[in-house]
């Protein structure tokens, strides 16, 4: 919701609280390479992380937010991720079924914990999808990418498992492997992105539907700047992204960021840490 403070010069915006789902990174290492960001050769201090990943939910919280949590399980480092295991609209979940083998049993896991979280209705997917990681709410509709990860007939499969509107999106550069690394939302009717990770088709569609969308150059697409969570005013977002975080402030929204430098080595920030809970 956007209201134009006195004098329409600059707009207010209203947060809303949300209900997060996330993973303590307990287990958190790279022992394997399945995306561009990932190299087992490179050090990763998983004591940092967990202190990373405390920093981001004590944000959450301090914002006002719910945190919940499921169990890490060990041999699953990328757990961490929680967004990846479903997609929650309206009390009812899809549950994520995984491209890589090494990610296969998280779908299960989450599958149980969404079967635990006093929701509606949960099902199982028959189709390869990695959750809001290819699936992005924005107001009523659903923005769903493909090309790396997510089987383009999961699209169809949401659409009728949530009941709602579902806009499949092509992605072009594998840096940018899941929908949520270089677009999310910022309200029910605003998003941000970066259009060269888009085929021209999903360009123009995204110009036609979103005009006042905020644009991310590549420096801040490259530090997963867009991998950010809004509540409709406040923004958790990587620090690592200085452009964008100065174009959402001149914007009107208010940029928190914080540091995850860490998982940003497994090709994730604060969205992939961040599951919404949608009731």
């Amino acid at each position: 919701m956007t209201i134009l403070a006195p004098g329409g010069v600059s707009p207010l915006r209203t947060p809303t609280a949300r209900r997060y789902l996330m993973c303590r990174p307990d287990h958190f290492e790279v022992s394997y390479a399945i995306n561009p960001w990932m190299d087992p050769a490179r050090p990763v201090d998983r004591a940092r992380a967990v202190q990373q990943w405390e920093g981001l939910r004590a944000t959450y919280e301090r914002l006002g937010h719910r945190v919940e949590l499921i169990e890490p399980v060990p041999g699953l480092p990328d757990m961490v991720f929680a967004a990846n295991g479903g997609l929650v609209v309206g009390g009812r979940a899809l549950g994520a079924r995984f491209t890589h083998p090494q990610r296969t049993a998280e779908g299960p896991a989450h599958l149980a914990r969404l079967r635990r979280a006093g929701l509606q209705h949960v099902v199982e997917p028959t189709h390869v999808n990695e959750g809001e990681g290819d699936f992005v709410v924005v107001g009523d509709r659903v923005l769903a990418g493909t090309g790396y990860r997510t089987d383009p007939g999961a699209h169809a499969e949401a659409a009728a498992a949530l009941d709602v509107e579902v806009l499949s999106l092509e992605l072009v550069d594998p840096r940018f492997y899941h929908l949520d690394t270089c677009l999310a939302a910022l309200d029910d009717s605003t998003i941000a992105y970066y259009p060269p990770a888009f085929s021209a088709r999903s360009r123009d569609l995204l110009e036609a539907l979103y005009p006042d969308a905020v644009l991310a150059d590549a420096a801040d697409a490259e530090v997963l700047g867009l991998n950010f969570v809004s509540d409709g005013r406040n923004v958790v977002i990587t620090q690592e992204a200085v452009g964008l975080v100065a174009a959402l402030r001149g914007a009107g929204w208010t940029p928190v960021p914080v540091d995850l430098s860490e998982l940003l080595k497994a090709g994730g920030s604060v969205k992939c840490c961040t599951m919404e809970l949608r009731g």
